[in-house]
């Protein structure tokens, strides 16, 4: 069954060619497609294209369908070509007549559009929820190591003294960032496409606000070329975000390899989260790090791949557009797995508290040096040449304690400010609007 079906057969090689993998990825958009023809069609009785009638008997069904995929009993069969095709089939079989008219004043092109925006809008939600956690482990683990110094580096040399409260908070806060990408895909997800058809409105008097308040959005968009026209930017938009995140995680990762090597030696991890060598028994290997590492840096090419799809097309819907689902869909699952992977490694990392009696660090110090002249009135490139020539003489001796106490230092991580920026961040995404109207357009 085709929505768009005449008269004509089309050659099955053209079907197979078209449909591509859109029955195996819709089954991900089912329950978004019943949500928003449950909106769909009491907006359709609002103004008269339904009788009330109808309205309730298709509703029921409808609530059962969704009940049906989230059992995990619904199928798309074979012959049918794509979710909305599905639901529309099941509805006519039971109900009726009544079935055939929940296609009234849409096309399968918004159609689609809301369903991807609903999925997109519950794919984010996932994916901040996993960057919540891994957020707070981050801090936990910032706070419980705030007093444990380890080198920093610039250029892979040695520089200033860090710690492993700094090095665990700046990936936390990294992750602030990172949420505000999310909120901004997610504002740009949060516009109702319904009504829009297959991009230039209806001649039914349809009332959009409607829908869009049922579905919980936030807004329309309202011009319904540029509907179709978001179909593309908006993919764009959430998988730079999700590369945003990828790109925290493969940095942390790297950082992690390093610091496991002996050559660093900074942290380990309990054996059995390390894998062996089938020839040199000594070998702990940090393979999630580097599977992690791997796994983000593909993710980082994603707005790229998208961008690619989107090149020189014109404004209205084109058949390549579909293809998108396949490089989407697949990469919040694996986001939200490195996330998990991540946040449970990361909480599980042991550092090493004497890594600075090393020898090798003696000029970690070496600007805490400067600046001790400097408090002292020694002009600021007077003591740089002072403390360079006892360097070069062999004569420095490291000051005896650190000092660095403003915001964000060493002495002064901030934590509580990172963790209130967050929290400023995640009350903007207003998740309890969407799941206020989904209750209320699923009860019975």
């Amino acid at each position: 069954m085709k929505l768009w079906q005449k008269s004509t057969a089309v050659a099955a090689e053209i079907e197979k060619f078209t449909v591509g993998r859109d029955a195996e990825l819709d089954l991900e958009l089912a329950r978004f497609d019943v949500l928003g023809s449950l909106a769909h069609t009491q907006m359709l009785e609002s103004i008269g294209l339904l009788t009330q009638g109808e309205l309730t008997v298709l509703q029921a069904e409808l609530k059962s369908i969704y009940s049906r995929i989230v059992a995990g009993t619904f199928e798309i069969e074979a012959g049918v070509e794509d979710i909305h095709s599905q639901v529309e089939l099941d509805l006519t079989k039971q109900v009726g007549e009544a079935g055939k008219k929940i296609h009234s004043g849409r096309s399968r092109n918004d159609q689609v559009l809301l369903d991807l925006k609903l999925y997109f809008r519950h794919q984010l939600q996932e994916t901040v929820n996993e960057v919540v956690a891994l957020f707070n482990v981050l801090q936990a683990q910032s706070e419980k190591y705030k007093h444990v110094l380890l080198p920093g580096y610039t250029h892979l040399q040695v520089a200033m003294p860090s710690s492993f409260g700094l090095w665990f908070g700046a990936y936390a806060e990294g992750l602030v960032d990172d949420m505000q990408l999310l909120l901004a895909a997610y504002r740009i997800t949060d516009k109702n496409p319904l009504g829009s058809a297959a991009g230039y409105g209806s001649s039914f008097p349809l009332n959009r606000q409607m829908t869009t308040d049922l579905l919980g959005f936030g807004t329309m968009n309202y011009n319904v070329v540029y509907a179709q026209m978001g179909r593309g930017k908006t993919e764009r938009t959430v998988a730079t975000a999700l590369a945003a995140v990828a790109a925290t995680l493969a940095r942390m990762s790297m950082d992690l390899c390093l610091y496991m090597s002996q050559n660093f030696s900074f942290i380990t991890l309990p054996a059995h989260l390390t894998t062996g060598s089938s020839i040199m028994p000594h070998k702990k290997n940090p393979d999630v790090f580097e599977l992690l590492r791997g796994k983000c840096n593909k993710l980082q090419a994603l707005p790229t791949e998208i961008s690619m799809l989107l090149i020189n097309l014109p404004s209205g819907y084109h058949r390549e557009l579909q293809l998108l689902k396949e490089n989407l869909f697949p990469a919040f699952a694996e986001l939200k797995s490195c996330l998990q992977m991540m946040t449970y490694m990361a909480e599980q990392v042991q550092v090493r508290e004497d890594i600075l009696q090393e020898d090798k660090y003696r000029y970690l110090f070496s600007v805490d040096a400067v600046n001790e002249l400097v408090l002292q009135g020694m002009p600021f490139r007077d003591a740089y040449k002072s403390v360079g020539e006892r360097i070069d003489a062999e004569t420095f001796h490291p000051p005896a304690a650190v000092t660095h106490t403003h915001e964000g230092s060493i002495g002064n991580l901030c934590n509580e400010q990172v963790a209130l920026q967050l929290q400023q961040v995640l009350q903007e995404f207003q998740f309890e609007r969407v799941q206020q109207a989904y209750e209320k357009l699923l009860a019975v």
